[in-house]
Order: C-alpha cells, then structure tokens, then sequence
C-alpha cells in the first residue's frame, strides 16, 4: 500500500489489515486541533482505495478519546475574524463526511471525555465500544456556541428526539446511557473487558469480503438519502457484479469446499 503520511498529533500503527490510529494530544484530552483534523483526512485519504485496510480503529491516548474542539484554535481564528471561524468548523464537518464513507469498516475505541468533536467522531463510526465510566456530551451550548458541523451526524445516530434532548441540555453521561440511546453498540466495564471486545470484533470484520463490506456499507449510508426505488435499481445490479466477480466467486467455493475463504485466512 503507500505510505502514511507523517503525523505530529496521531500515532499510526497498521497490523494485519488494521489501521491503527490513536489521538495523541494527552496534555489537552486529544482536543480537535486543525492540525489534527488535517492530518486525519490525509490517512484517510491514503487508505482510502486500500482494501488490504480491512479496518480502522480510533482511539486517544492518556485515557480519553477527544474532549471537543481546541481552544488555542478558536483564539487564532477569533484575531483572524468570522471567515476563519467558518473555516475552522467546516473543516471538521469535512472529515466527519469523510471518515463516514471510509470504505473500511470504522471502530471507534471510546474513554475518558467523548465531548463535542469526540462525540461526533463517535456518531459516525460502524462500530462504537465505550468504557461504562466515560463521560459523553455536546456542550456546547453551554459555551455559548452551537455544535454545527456536528448535528446532523447525531441526529442521523440516534435521532432527532434525543439528539434535542442532549444538544439543548448539554447534559453529560456515561457509556451505559450511550449504549441505551444507541449511540455505541458495546459498554465494557473494564479495560481489559474493553479490549476483548475490540479483539472479537476485529475477527469478526475478517471474517466479510472487504470489497463486499466496503459497497454494503456504502449501501446502507445511501438509504438515508436516495429513492427507493432507483437504489434497489442500484443494488441489484451490484449484486450480479458481486455475485459474478472475484470475491463471489471464492465465497461460493469456500462454502462448497466446506473451508474458510481466503480473506479469512
């Protein structure tokens, strides 16, 4: 594959078709810095047509995942006026797109402060796993501000009535209550509870055809906003070149031969 960019502000580790990359700005809680964001688009990007990826895993390191927006950020565009706040927050709005249609299967690792940003990162993973005692919220109205680039990625996961509820509260709570709005799909009450699971599904994803997994999921993503009729027209036809083609092919093999297909092994 090529290569990754270097990073100042995230760690980089790819093992057997898992990417690896880990928030690492302990000193601010992995706060969302523009240079963070940059750098997290351009993995992204190089990844992006990499289906030997099977999988991305994000996480923050000392603890917590991302406590929001950086505040050193928010001071340098204040001296550089409204356009630079404009900017600023549509840069983030970007990498949620984008790390919403990644073609790998997206897990998000979640501990500490899942706040603001993190909680958006959050909202567009696949596959969310939580520590019980981490601490989830959208404060930004109390600031003052409102959580812009952010909102329609909530209201997407777990709806518009819930998404009111935390948005114009700022209210905070913890991974049982993310489990319970849906927001994460797994609440573990230990850390190495935390990692067996990340484990079990990381042999999950191997066990799908990548291609398979990256058109399934950008299938489900474009039920939220294609016509029926014209996707299924889409998706039919996808199914025949899938059916037809290389991974298909092995899938139906594997299965007659009784064995593990090759993206398995």
């Amino acid at each position: 594959m090529s290569d990754l960019p270097h990073c100042e502000t995230l760690l980089l580790s790819l093992e057997a078709g898992v990417l690896h990359i880990t928030l690492n700005r302990p000193d601010s809680r992995n706060a969302m810095s523009l240079a963070m964001v940059e750098e997290l688009r351009a993995v992204l990007a190089a990844v992006n047509d990499e289906l030997d990826v099977r999988a991305i895993v994000l996480r923050g390191t000392g603890g917590h995942f991302c406590a929001g927006g950086d505040i050193k950020d928010m001071a340098t565009a204040r001296a550089q006026g409204e356009q630079a706040y404009r900017e600023l927050n549509r840069a983030f709005g970007s990498l949620l797109e984008e790390a919403q249609r990644a073609p790998q299967v997206l897990v998000a690792v979640l501990e500490g402060a899942v706040l603001g940003g993190g909680f958006g990162l959050a909202c567009v993973s696949d596959i969310a796993i939580a520590r019980q005692e981490a601490q989830f919220g959208l404060p930004e109205t109390s600031l003052g501000i409102l959580p812009a680039q952010i909102a329609p990625f909530v209201v997407g996961r777990i709806g518009l009535t819930q998404a009111r509820r935390l948005a114009l509260t700022a209210a905070r709570f913890n991974g049982a209550e993310a489990a319970r709005l849906g927001l994460v799909h797994f609440c573990e009450a230990s850390s190495e509870a935390l990692e067996r699971r990340l484990e079990e599904t990381l042999a999950q994803i191997r066990q799908c055809a990548p291609q398979a997994n990256a058109a399934t999921k950008a299938l489900l993503l474009a039920t939220e906003t294609e016509n029926l009729g014209s996707l299924l027209d889409h998706a039919a036809g996808q199914f025949a070149e899938a059916v037809l083609g290389a991974e298909g092919s092995e899938g139906t093999l594997a299965f007659v031969q009784k064995r593990a297909p090759k993206w398995a092994q």
